[in-house]
């Protein structure tokens, strides 16, 4: 009985190790979103790895972090950036109207409800996009596209998401709860992007191939049915298997083979 207790595929242990993954992958977030404009890889490179760690698909912590931090680093450049500009635009907006705004009440409150509204549309396709981009190949443009729909197709996971993200960085950092904040210190970001994982891995089963057409195009959600095949939705294959397709060219390639 102890010795099944002390093996490693026990799934308490098996549990128990992916914790040590999160701090090894917080450690890795940290020194690698230190330049700032790499937040967005860094990002996406952690959520490669927690959707792993979701699908209990064992691998190489460190790896595949750093095998998703280069492969994905010119798009999750451009998503990030994109995300940082807007995102200052909206804090600057909601600044404006609750500190500096002088004119009529009912302007200012109509103002405010709108731009609440796009802080949480901000929010959804914030907790999306990465995930996305890290298990889906896809152009920029399809991964917002996608990011947004599907945000609002599972909008109870949405909220969920948002919800006990937000709830847990309040607990730690603004209301300064100690065993949240070492909790934090420990997991960081990792450990958010964990629990997001585990909710997002049923939803994005929905949109991936059978186990035998794992090399067939999947499309996005709502697109027309003539959508060229720029807009294809291709699901990103794990260390072990088969690289999909990058670019355009080769998602053409590959569909011309099959048919």
């Amino acid at each position: 009985m102890l010795s099944g207790f002390f093996n490693y595929d026990n799934p308490v242990w098996r549990f128990i190790g992916k914790f040590g993954d999160l701090i090894i992958l917080n450690i890795l977030w940290l020194v690698c979103s230190i330049p700032v404009f790499t937040i967005g890889a860094s990002t996406t490179a952690v959520y490669y790895v927690t959707l792993k760690l979701a699908r209990d698909d064992d691998g190489y912590t460190i790896r595949s972090f750093f095998k998703s931090f280069k492969e994905n680093f010119k798009q999750s450049t451009i998503i990030w950036l994109i995300l940082l500009a807007a995102g200052i635009v909206l804090g600057v907006d909601m600044y404006f109207f609750t500190r500096l705004f002088t004119g009529g009440q009912t302007f200012r409150t109509v103002m405010l409800t709108v731009f609440l509204a796009m802080i949480i549309v901000y929010a959804a396709v914030f907790t999306y996009i990465f995930p996305l981009q890290a298990r889906f190949f896809n152009t920029v443009k399809r991964t917002f596209f996608n990011a947004f729909f599907m945000s609002i197709r599972h909008l109870f996971r949405t909220i969920g998401m948002i919800v006990i993200d937000g709830v847990l960085v309040a607990a730690g950092f603004v209301f300064v709860i100690p065993p949240m904040l070492m909790i934090f210190m420990l997991f960081g970001f990792p450990l958010l992007a964990f629990i997001n994982s585990y909710i997002l891995t049923p939803v994005f089963q929905i949109y991936m191939p059978k186990e035998e057409q794992k090399e067939e195009e999947l499309r996005p959600l709502f697109a027309d049915e003539e959508e060229d095949v720029s807009s294809i939705l291709l699901a990103k294959g794990d260390e072990h298997s088969k690289e999909g397709p990058k670019e355009e060219t080769e998602a053409e390639e590959i569909q011309n083979e099959q048919e």
